[in-house]
Parts: C-alpha cells; structure tokens; sequence
C-alpha cells in the first residue's frame, strides 16, 4: 500500500513529480463524462515512463481468440477497447529545446483532480540545460454538458528569460493499447486536414471477420493563443498526425496561453461520412463559447450532480476523500444517457479486461444508480441487458443448453471472454441480472417493467438454470457440476453454494414475476407466454428445481459450504502467511492458489448479501467469522461485501477498515495494480458500505428502513437518496438519526425498530443507537 496523493476532501492531489509511480497518478488522475474519457497524462513530450490513453464509448476492435486448445463453445473473438487519436498533445519548445519533464529540472511540481468542478490542474517550474525557468499551468476538462468536447488551458510564463516560445498542438493517431498485442496497430487512416490554428483527423477500426462494424473516430481541434505576439504559424501533416506550429514572441515574465478546443466524435453516433464534420463543429462550438464559459458549465453541472449524491463525512479526511473520488470516478463512466452503453471494469482509464460490461453492474453499481440518480438510469442499464437477449439465447445455444446465458464479458451481447473457467464455468452471472430486474421493480415500484422488459429475461434466464441443473436420483435433489463461484480462487468445483441458490432463488422470483402479470397485467401476460411459448410443465419443473435444489452444508456445524469438499482442505487464515506471499495472484502459481483454502472474494457471504432477509444475524456472523479470515480480498468486489455484513453483525471496527480497503482500494494502490486503470465498478462498494453498511439502509415490500451506527474514527455522515420520488437525506450524529425530505409528501420510514413519518419539506430524528461489538 503506498500514500502517494495528499489527503483532501474535494481533491486528489500529488505534491512533486513520481516518475516512479507516474503510471500511478496518471490512473488516478483520469477523467471522463460518459461518452469518452483519457488518463492523466501529460500534454506536453514526457519521455519517461507513461501509459498514454484516450477512449471513445462503445469503440472496439474483436481480436481473434488465441488457445493452445481450442474447444467447442469458445468465444469466436475477444473485444479490445481501443486506445484512440491522443488529442490532448502539445509539445512546447524554448528557443528550439523541447520541454520533456523527464529530462528538465522539475520543481513545485503539482497535479490535481478537483472532483468538486470535474478537471485536473497541473503547476510546475521546470529548469532546463541553460538554467531557464519556466512556469507552467494547465487546466484540463471533458464536459458533461457538451459531451463530445474537451478544452485544455496551456499557460507558460517565462520567468528568467524572453524566448520565441513554440507550441505544437497536435492529433495522433499512430496510437497502441499495451493490455496485449503490444506492437499491433488497430487503426487505419481514413482522412486529415490541416488550416492555421485548426485540424481535423479521422480514423477506422481494422477490418475484421467478426460481422462487428468498423468504427471511424474523428478528432478536431481549435487553436486560441492568448498573450505574447504570434510571429509564425506552420502546418504539419500527414495521413495519421496533423499539428500547427505556432511562434510565439514571449516575454519575461509574461504569460503566454494556448487553449486547445477539441472534439470527439465516432461513428456509434453519426454516418461514416459526417463524423469529422461533426468534430469540427463541436470544435469550432466550443471555442466560441469560450473557455471561461465552457469551465464554468462545467462547475455548474458536476455541483448540480453532487447535489444529489453526495455523502458527507467528519473527521476523517481520507474516508471522505475516498468516497468522493470513487463516486467521480464512477459517475464519471457512466450516468444513464445512453442505454447503448454499460459501465466498464476500467472505465476509461485503461485498457485492461477488454469489454464494456461485466456482472459488476448488476450487483454493485445498479444500487448506487438507484439512489443517486433518476430511475430511468438504472432503467437503462436493466434495458441494455434485454437488448442483448438473443444474443445471450445464442451464448447458451454453443454450449448446448436452452434458455440465456448473459456473457461475463461483452461488448454488444456475444460473450467475448477467452478463459475457459471464467467465461463457461462462472454462470452465477446470470444471477445477479435476475436479482436486478427485482432489485430494481422493489426500490423503485415500478412493477410495469417487467410486462415491458423484465418477464422474458427471467424466463430465458430460467431456462438457462433448468438446462444447465442435472437430477441426481440417489440423492433426489438437483445439482450443478463444473462451475466457478464468485470466487476465482476455486475453478470447476461441483455444487458452489453461491451458484446452486442464485438459480434457484431466480426459479422462485421468475414464478413470482408470472403471478404478478397473470393478475395484474392478463392481456400483456398472454402475450408474453404465447410469444416464449412458455407452459405450465416448464413452471412445474421449475418449481420442482428449486424445491430440490442441492445445497452443500456441513451437517455438524450447520455451516454452508462454498462448495463440495471445500472442509477438506488445509484450513488457514490469511494471517499465518508470510506477508511477502500477498497479493497471491502476484506472488504464487495458479496451481497452489487453486489448492489452498484462501478465498479471492465474497462468495457464500455475497448470497448472503443479496438474499439478506432470509438469513439471520446469529448465521451471517457464523458465516462471516468463518470465512473473512480465509479472504484475502484480492478481488476489488469483495471488502464492500465483507464491510456490509460486518455493520450488520456489529463488527463496527472490522466494517470500517473494510470500507477504507474499498474506499481507497486505488487512492492507496492496495492490489499493487492500479497503474493498469482504476477498478471502476467496484467503486460502488465504497457507498454500499455506508449507505446498506454503516446506515443499515434496506428496502423490503416499498418500506424504507434504516440501522445507523458511526464508525470510532468519524464524527458523524449524511447522504441523500431519491426513492419513488421522495428525496430523502440522512444525517447522522452522536446527537441522532435525523431524516428529512426535500418537497414530496409524508413518507414512512422506519429507524432501528421505530417508524416515523417524514412530513413534505420536514424532518423527524431519533436517537443514535451503538450496536455492541461482539
């Protein structure tokens, strides 16, 4: 774990330049709006140690699967997101000597992610060969109101010497990923302009055998150059760069800015032929409107954002910091405006995992959605699943099975994961997709989606488990052989709790879902069964599934097993290793991981998570006592669960230093692997664990209900939720619970065992109950 970044509630902030780490900071430095985003990297030449990155949405090229042993069922390709056109560049020369930050003399160094307004600031006075100083200060934004703009503020201020200063602005698209093909080219030039002050390039995606389009990019830039005298200006250009050399006549002393407008356009929105065009007009949009307006928008639309999901911490510095970046950075993915689109494990901050979407979304970030967000942005994210239905029937077809089986990796629906034991094995997937159609119908009330979207994923999704379950007749239950539960410690085990309940429990609630619509929605259920062919036998075998559903649980104890055998092995806690041997995944092989007894992530405990109601506190706490000490917590999915339940139980220490491990899991660099991008979608655990953690929040039947307790280390927290249009914040100090509600009408909600009503623009408190630590 290394502290490189100062400690601040609204900024991320590295004081002196880390070539050591640079990779580091440039990952935690990114940012984003949605549609596209980059890493922290410098505009200006660095020629030591970098990772450039820049991304566009939904971009992608399908790279063949590459196995020594091809078996039936692989996925044909695997899907790259793509490093694009780098259009933050500027090189900048002093009489002729680039400024290379890795090669001048580098003082009061500073780079800063301001979460606050969404930009990042960089200072610094940089001393070259000929004792020159030289101030610079750069401000950076994506805007989340003109989604496909970016504008950096360059601003050079001689301090000991007058010089013809000389910018370079440029476009490039002789861009590499380094996840892997490291030396392969994904992009083809397809045009290029140049003009003073301005350019445009567009480039395409390789043709492929894959029937996935080819996507065109387009970058354009518009160039303003504040203070100094201009006394020159070059074009240069060729069919994958294009740059303007601009003179400058700079004066000691003087400031001289270069602003860089620029827009990103691709052809997931526009016609192949109108992409540069409308790069250009986004350009030439954004400089006229300037880049004092342009940044002010800009502060204007993230307050707005913070206005409704913000959680506020006392006395703790770093808690608070952590939660806000993690939230940023999450928001800075995604935020509902495009159903197309889905929340990356890295967002765009690197390249790693391939893929757009995992089952991350579905069990960690839709939450958060729902209580931060309009409804219709979780809505979305449950859509881009039915879009993908048939797609998904087709992932289960190759492997012979009936029903959908969601991919664990994709881009557009088709599974593009090349693991064996991850992408077929690791099926409790489809799961959590199920779990969200009801988590989503239970917090909002919106019973209407699953008429629209929601009864024929489940079916499909059931379809799945019934094919996929095989009868054991001497033992008259169901079973599941040859999967891999959420913990990837364990390939191709035989009855994983974990998976063997998700699919019987999504058995139960697709029945649940029919009942509802046979009722209450008849002329649209009629329509459904018809159009899935669906049938009363399908139903009762169903229902026979779950009933004699295996589950494998030690008979003595009464404790769940992960799953068959796991008694066997040599049971250990994680505190009898060697710290040398952490992380595992670095330090020992596959095949002594796959034999220990250690555990990646939640797994049983993350059932226990989900199906909460069914368990008591007397079991989680059983189960939770047995298996965190086998968890390394190698996984950036698994501390937030651990933390939950660990409020829950009244482990109030235990749930606190698990929340600093999700809340600061890349802030600290916990996993040694935050340089390859930050772990995206786990950043939604760092709220879970305050909010269902530390809060105890829960939502059963449309009631809303809550359990507060305040870590040792904080004087006290508060957050707001929006839930069926009622817009609540909870505060809670050593004074009390207080919950109040902005508008609305009176709302009933219940604290600890109390339940109180919150009057429309009222508020009610309770008193603050410890739990007792056990």
């Amino acid at each position: 774990m290394k502290k490189l970044f100062v400690a601040d509630e609204w900024k991320v902030i590295e004081e002196g330049l880390h070539p050591e780490d640079n990779r580091l900071a440039e990952s935690i430095m990114s940012l984003g709006n949605g549609q596209m985003g980059m890493r922290g990297n410098f505009e200006e030449t660095y020629s030591g140690d970098t990772h450039q990155g820049s991304y566009v949405a939904g971009v992608y090229i399908p790279d063949k699967t590459r196995v020594g042993w091809w078996k039936n069922g692989y996925p044909d390709y695997f899907a790259k997101v793509l490093n694009s056109i780098n259009y933050i560049g500027i090189r900048v020369f002093i009489d002729g000597e680039e400024l290379d930050l890795a090669k001048a003399e580098v003082r009061n160094f500073r780079r800063e992610l301001n979460m606050k307004h969404g930009y990042l600031f960089r200072s610094f006075t940089a001393v070259d060969s000929k004792g020159r100083e030289t101030e610079v200060e750069v401000i950076r934004f994506i805007s989340i109101v003109d989604q496909e703009a970016t504008v950096i503020s360059y601003k050079v201020t001689p301090v000991n010497y007058s010089a013809t200063l000389t910018f370079v602005p440029y476009l490039d698209g002789d861009v590499r990923n380094e996840d892997s093909n490291y030396d392969e080219d994904f992009w083809l030039p397809v045009s290029h302009d140049i003009t003073r002050c301005a350019g445009t390039l567009t480039m395409r995606t390789h043709e492929n055998k894959f029937n996935v389009p080819q996507f065109d990019v387009a970058a354009s830039m518009k160039i303003r150059v504040i203070g100094g005298e201009v006394i020159n200006v070059n074009n240069i250009a060729n069919e994958e760069y294009v740059a303007n050399e601009i003179e400058v006549d700079a004066l000691k002393s003087q400031p001289v800015t270069l602003v860089k407008y620029v827009g990103v356009t691709s052809s997931r929105n526009y016609e192949l032929d109108e992409v540069a065009k409308a790069a250009e007009k986004v350009a030439c949009a954004a400089a006229e409107k300037g880049f004092m307006a342009m940044f002010e928008e800009q502060q204007a639309a993230w307050e707005a954002r913070w206005m409704d999901a913000d959680v506020t911490i006392g006395g703790d510095t770093e808690a608070q910091q952590g939660i806000r970046f993690n939230l940023f950075q999450l928001f800075s993915t995604y935020f509902g405006e495009d159903p197309r689109l889905n929340i990356g494990p890295k967002g765009f901050t690197g390249e790693k995992y391939g893929g757009s979407t995992y089952w991350d979304t579905e069990a960690y970030c839709l939450p958060v959605y729902l209580s931060t967000a309009d409804s219709n942005v979780s809505r979305n994210l449950l859509v881009y699943r039915h879009n993908h239905l048939e797609k998904a029937k087709e992932n289960a077809a190759k492997l012979g099975l009936g029903g959908a089986l969601y991919p664990m990796v994709t881009m557009n629906g088709e599974e593009c994961h090349n693991e064996w034991e991850i992408t077929f094995e690791e099926i409790h997937r489809n799961g959590a997709i199920a779990y969200a159609i009801y988590n989503y119908v239970n917090y909002t009330g919106d019973k209407s989606y699953l008429g629209e979207y929601g009864f024929d994923v489940l079916v499909e999704i059931s379809r799945f488990w019934a094919s996929r379950v095989h009868y054991n007749a001497k033992k008259d239950v169901y079973m599941m052989h040859g999967v891999t539960g959420p913990n990837e410690y364990e390939n191709n085990v035989n009855n994983n709790w974990y998976t063997n309940r998700i699919a019987a429990w999504t058995l139960e609630y697709t029945r649940e879902a029919r009942d509802y619509l046979a009722s209450a929605e008849a002329d649209r259920y009629a329509e459904l069964v018809a159009a899935l062919g669906l049938t009363d036998e399908e139903l009762a075998k169903w229902a026979e599934i779950e009933e004699k559903m295996y589950y494998p649980i030690d008979e003595e104890t009464g404790l769940i097993l992960q799953q068959d055998g796991f008694l066997d092995k040599d049971l250990k806690p994680v505190s009898d290793l060697d710290s040398a041997d952490l992380p595992l995944n670095q330090k020992w092989s596959w095949d002594r991981i796959l034999r220990s007894c250690f555990i990646k992530q939640a797994d049983v405990l993350q059932g226990m998570y989900f199906l909460h109601d069914q368990f008591t506190a007397e079991q989680k706490k059983q189960h939770f006592d047995f298996y965190e000490p086998m968890t390394v917590h190698e996984s950036s999915l698994s501390p937030c669960i651990y933390s939950i339940i660990a409020g829950e139980i009244g482990y109030e220490d235990k749930a606190y230093e698990l929340y600093l491990r999700t809340a600061r899991l890349d802030l600290d660099n916990y996993n040694n692997d935050t340089e390859d991008g930050l772990h995206i979608t786990s950043m939604a655990g760092s709220w879970l664990s305050i909010v269902q953690g530390f809060a105890g929040m829960r939502v059963a039947d449309g009631a809303l209900s809550f359990a507060p307790f305040i870590p040792k280390a904080w004087n006290g927290y508060s957050f707001k939720i929006v839930i069926r249009g009622h817009h609540i914040k909870v505060n809670v100090t050593v004074d009390g619970v207080k919950v109040s509600q902005e508008g609305g009408s009176d709302f009933a909600v219940k604290i600890y065992d109390e339940t109180v009503t919150i009057p429309a623009d009222g508020e009610v408190t309770v008193e603050l109950r410890g739990l007792v630590q056990q």
